[in-house]
């Protein structure tokens, strides 16, 4: 029996659809594989994935690895804003408050400048429409969206979008929770625990890894080569010199 025209046009299209050479296409597209389709691959699982956890606690960017991030190649977590380590830059690290509390200013006189929490990336053209300590999670991952091609770090540890999103995630602040002082804190504080922190008080890794480490996460400290782990990406620097560096790590955590 021979078939009808309408017959015939459903047989061409569904041919066309199955096909030997669209059957090639899809399995060599990248939406079917598992980073892509279904399964996006988060900062959290590649840290799962690349940097097996030891001891007790959650995977650490950098146990077990010599070399690089999870935001490999060379990307910092956080960039520093240009007016950190000039004149705007705070003034000496004060010497009371916790060690944690000490460390983490610290980086902000490398990060932030004296905007501190409501630092925003100089370079950024269009800057917040509120400071940041005003804002709420949602609020800035709108301005985020709608101001591409610039550059978003923010606040206090001028938190890139991809790691200020992840820990967000791993904390598991609401997106109506406010940037504030408080929640940046926080925050960072994952940040140091990845570094090796309680390793670090623990006895159980140098202070000169855990510097290291710290700059890797942060761009605007520099390593033991004097550098930004980050010279040179992105017009990243050092806003601060080793020995400084050295120094203040020495009067916070002496004894």
């Amino acid at each position: 029996m021979i078939p009808s025209l309408r017959a015939l046009s459903v047989i061409v299209a569904t041919l066309a659809l199955t096909g030997p050479d669209t059957a090639a296409a899809q399995a060599f597209s990248l939406v079917r594989d598992s980073m892509f389709l279904g399964e996006a691959r988060t900062p959290e699982r590649l840290i799962r994935a690349s940097a097996p956890a030891t001891g007790a606690g959650a995977p650490s960017l950098f146990r077990g690895r010599e070399a690089g991030t999870f935001f490999a190649p060379r990307e910092p977590m956080a960039e520093p804003d240009a007016a950190a380590g000039s004149a705007g830059a705070p003034g000496p690290i004060p010497t009371f408050g916790t060690r944690a509390a000490r460390l983490k200013h610290l980086i902000a006189s490398a990060e932030a400048g004296r905007d501190g929490y409501d630092a925003v990336q100089h370079g950024a053209r269009i800057r917040p429409p509120k400071p940041p300590t005003a804002m709420t999670l949602a609020e800035i991952y709108r301005w985020i969206a709608a101001t591409p091609g610039q550059p978003h770090a923010i606040g206090r540890y001028q938190m890139i979008p991809s790691t200020l999103k992840h820990l967000v995630r791993r904390l598991g602040a609401g997106l109506d929770e406010v940037y504030s002082p408080d929640l940046q804190d926080r925050l960072a504080d994952l940040l140091l625990h990845d570094a090796g922190y309680a390793e670090f008080t623990a006895g159980q890794m140098d202070r000169r890894a855990f510097m290291n480490n710290l700059a890797k996460i942060w761009a605007g400290l520099p390593n033991s080569s004097g550098r930004s782990h980050y010279h040179g990406h992105a017009g990243n620097r050092a806003t601060m010199t080793w020995t400084r560096f050295d120094t203040e790590m020495t009067r916070i955590f002496r004894g």
